[in-house]
Parts: structure tokens; sequence; C-alpha cells
């Protein structure tokens, strides 16, 4: 895994979201400000900016672009070498995404033994989706992890709550202070926090009661602290211009009012709110719509999971309802990713399963409780879905964002079925020039790209074929598949014209005319 990750940090060009992410973090570290990116909390760029720390990029003073520009500027405009910058930026989350192997590893033991531990570790290892995000400076592997790191902390709570809940706080506050989608799991992890004080105490119900609900309080005060912590490390006075954040009525309005963090924070939950209100698109099994479809994320992490992962995802979770001693752990395993699911699901931006990524991490735990049942043939087949699992991740090497299952067709044909984050993100911008360099030297070359690189940062000559009729476009017609995947007008006319002759990375597709 660490070194399928550090592959792509290496030859992986910048994603749509990681200039973001990186230059907000390069403000962070120069200048201490919280005015850019503030649609997410800054614990995550906080983890970037130790990398970013490291390669040291120059800052022209004063910039005062929008966050885009800003990454744009600090990658390709002032001096700094984009690749040694990038690769520095995700080697924190690299190291983080290992870390929360250990926890899957941890997790799965207490309630299986060895055996079922390195199932679920082996599972969590080979999952493309987490080596994918696993491997980007971007907040949506840490989110999931710190989330499955609080459900464990309070699993351990039963036998040391006085130790394992402030850490369940910490790690809960961790998540909240990571992206804002985790907050729907809060009331759920406070739920958990107070069985096992109830459980643990003696003596009438109504004192009973009074301790589960301090120790749920523990939990719920840690978390606060780690939220104002991270937003104070960054600004110790909290400097802050509301100006362009949208007013959020009704119900949702009340609800960030009451939120107990800063008001920086709170204006990044209005502007998330603003945002589910955009008309996005979407794109599905070949269908381009405007809105959400509800059914969006299931389909997707069924194009997008390897076969023998949802197999053993699907009879691990039945064995943990099933068996009797592996019933107390149900739901730390099912009931906190099902919410977060669910909120997910409502979510209007249907963009990728990376919004889904908790599920490779509770469900991995969850398979590994299989082994539980002692029947000859369980532990074979394991086995076998397991290499199987094995098999298509080392074949899908290096290309791990455009993942799909055997099912439907491996990764050559995700674009067929989905865009954005599963598939073309922007990643493969240097392997393209790589490619037109190897084998379209000299000719002309057009070029549609979805991405926040540079093209000409990597000696890609080429014109935008928009900008001219139709019949002007001869030659190599290089087109994200994201884009294309979008495609209407002059674009898709273009397309429809063209013969496909080549694909880069599985997530750039180029055309002869």
């Amino acid at each position: 895994m660490a070194v399928a990750m550090v592959t792509a940090a290496v030859r992986q060009t910048p994603t749509i979201d990681e200039p973001v992410y990186v230059g907000t973090a390069a403000v962070y570290l120069k200048e201490r400000s919280l005015r850019y990116n503030p649609e997410h909390p800054p614990l995550g760029k906080l983890v970037v900016a130790a990398g970013v720390a490291v390669a040291d990029p120059h800052l022209d003073p004063g910039f005062r672009g929008n966050q885009g520009e800003l990454g744009r500027h600090l990658l390709y405009g002032s001096g700094n070498d984009p690749g040694r910058l990038m690769l520095w930026a995700r080697l924190p989350v690299i190291a983080l995404t290992l870390l929360f192997g250990l926890v899957v590893f941890a997790f799965a033991r207490e309630l299986t033994g060895d055996a079922g531990a390195s199932v679920a570790l082996a599972l969590y290892s080979l999952s493309p989706d987490v080596i994918a995000h696993g491997s980007l400076a971007t907040l949506d592997v840490p989110a999931a992890g710190f989330v499955l790191t609080s459900v464990w902390l309070l699993w351990r709570a039963r036998l040391r709550p006085r130790l394992h809940l402030p850490l369940a706080g910490a790690a809960l506050g961790a998540a909240l202070a990571t992206k804002m989608s985790t907050l729907p799991v809060v009331p759920v992890l406070l739920a958990l926090a107070a069985v096992p004080v109830w459980c643990a105490s003696r003596g009438t119900p109504g004192r009973r009661l009074l301790r589960a609900l301090a120790g749920a309080s523990v939990v719920g005060l840690v978390a606060v602290a780690v939220v104002w912590a991270a937003c104070l490390v960054v600004d110790p006075r909290l400097r802050w211009d509301p100006q362009q954040v949208p007013v959020v009525h009704g119900l949702r309005g009340l609800a960030v009012e009451l939120l107990p963090f800063p008001e920086p924070y709170r204006d990044g939950v209005r502007i998330q709110f603003a945002l589910e209100n955009r008309p996005w698109e979407g794109f599905l099994f070949g269908r381009l719509y405007t809105g959400s479809l509800w059914y969006y994320l299931p389909a997707a992490l069924l194009v997008k999971t390897p076969l023998g992962a949802l197999a053993l995802w699907t009879a691990g979770a039945v064995v943990v309802v099933a068996v009797r001693r592996l019933r107390p752990a149900a739901p730390h395993l099912t009931v906190a990713p099902a919410v977060l699911l669910a909120a997910a699901m409502y979510g209007s931006r249907d963009f990728g399963t990376r919004y889904a990524l908790f599920l490779p991490m509770f469900l991995a735990v969850a398979a590994g409780c299989v082994l539980v049942l002692r029947w000859r043939w369980v532990a074979v087949v394991t086995a076998v879905l397991v290499a199987f699992v094995a098999a298509g991740s080392l074949r899908a090497y290096p290309y791990y964002l455009p993942y799909s299952n055997e099912a439907f067709g491996g990764p050559a044909k995700t674009r067929l079925r989905l865009h954005d984050s599963n598939v073309d993100w922007g990643q493969d911008l240097g392997r393209l020039a790589d490619r037109l360099r190897e084998r379209y030297r000299g000719e002309r070359i057009w070029l549609v790209y979805k991405g926040s690189g540079v093209p000409s940062y990597y000696g890609i000559r080429a014109a935008d074929p928009l900008r001219v009729p139709p019949g002007r476009v001869r030659g190599v017609l290089a087109v994200s598949d994201s884009a294309a995947a979008k495609a209407t007008g002059r674009l898709a006319e273009l397309i429809d014209s063209s013969r496909p002759v080549d694909d880069v990375g599985h997530s750039i597709t180029l055309y002869r005319r």
C-alpha cells in the first residue's frame, strides 16, 4: 500500500482540489490566516502543511486572488517546483493513511483475533479507493480515518472509560476539524460513549443515567476543544471577514447558530449549505443529469469496489449482527457508517466514492469477523476472496483513481459509467505530456483538459478546439474523460466525429481527426 501510494504521489500531477488545500496550507504557515478555503475546517490542511513546511515554497506576500488562483499561482507562478511541493504535501496524508490501517488491524484483532485482523488489514490495504485518495493531499481519508479511530476508542472504553473516552473525543474532534461532513455522526458517537459508562456504573437508574451523560459530555467537550484548538493554531486571534458568507435561514440556520465552534467554522457550515443548493451536474452509467440521485453512491460503490470485498463486506455485516458475542460491536461497526452514508446520499454533489471512504474502513473490520464462524469452508472461501481482491488491486496498479471492478470492465471502462474523482480528476497531465512526446511528436495537438494543472508547464503546446470551427480541428484531440462525460454542443460534435486512438492513465482519451 505504501509503495502504491508513494508511486501515485510521485507520478500524478495535481488533482482538482489539491492546489486549493496546498495553497491554503502555505497561507496558514506564512500568514497565519484563515481567509482561504473556509468551507473546510483547518486540521486536514494543517496535516498537509506539515509537508508543505518541509518543501518551504515561496509565497508572494499579500496575494489576493481566490483560492483556486492561489493554488495555481503557488504551484506554477511563484518559482516553486510543483512536483516536489506536491510530493511533500501528499506524504503526511500517506503516513496518516498507513496509521489508519493499524487502527483497522487493532480493531479487528480485538473482535476476532489475528486471522480476522489480517483479513481486515488486507482488504483495507488493497482497497483501490483508499489507495487512490490516501495518496493525495486532500481531506477525505483523514476525516474518515479519524471517525474510525474514535469509534474504535469508544469500543475500548467499555473496559477503561476514563482513559479512552477523552481519546475518543479527541479523535472525533479531529474528524470534525477536518471535514464538516462528519457532523451527522456526532449524535451516534455520543450515544456510543454513554453506553459503556452506563454498563459499568452501579446504583440507581438515575445515577447511572447521570454518569452515562457525563461520559458522553466528556467526549463532546474534548471534541469541541480540538476544533477550537485547530482554528487557534492557525490564527490565535481568529481574525475573520464574513463578507462573502451566505445567510442560512430556518432550522439549518438555527442549528448553525447553536454549534459550539468558532465563527469561522460556523460560517464554513453556512457556505457548505449554500453549495448544497447549487444545481450540480452528475454522470452515472452514461446518463448526464442535473441535481443528485439518491442511489448514486450505492451504484458508484458497486462499480468501484472489488467484487471480493463486496462479498466479504456483506458477509461481515451479517456475522456482526447475527453472532451473539459480536453483537455488542454491531452498533459501532454499522450505525456510524450507515448514518454517514445516508447523509452523503442526501447531499447534492454526485462527484465520487470519496464521499464514502469510511465504508472500506469500517466494513474491512466487519469482514474480518467472518472468521469467527468455525465452519471449515469459511477460511478457504475468505482466503480465495482476499486473493481475488489482491489480484484485481495489483492489476490496477498504478491507476487507482479510475479503478472499477471486473464486472464493469476494469479501469479502462470506468469513464463510460462515472466521472470526476471516480476516474479523471486532472491527475494525468504529466503522463499526457510524456505520451505526446513519445508517440505524437510534431503533430498538431488540441486539448480539452479538466483539472488544476497548467499544460504549458509540462511542455504541452496545445490549442483549444472549442475556439475554432470544428472543420479546422485536425490532428490529435486530447480530452479529459470527465469533460467527455459531460460533453454537449461543439465538444460532443468533435468527439462524435473523431476516432479514439489512445488513452492516458484511463483518464484522458486521445482522438485522431
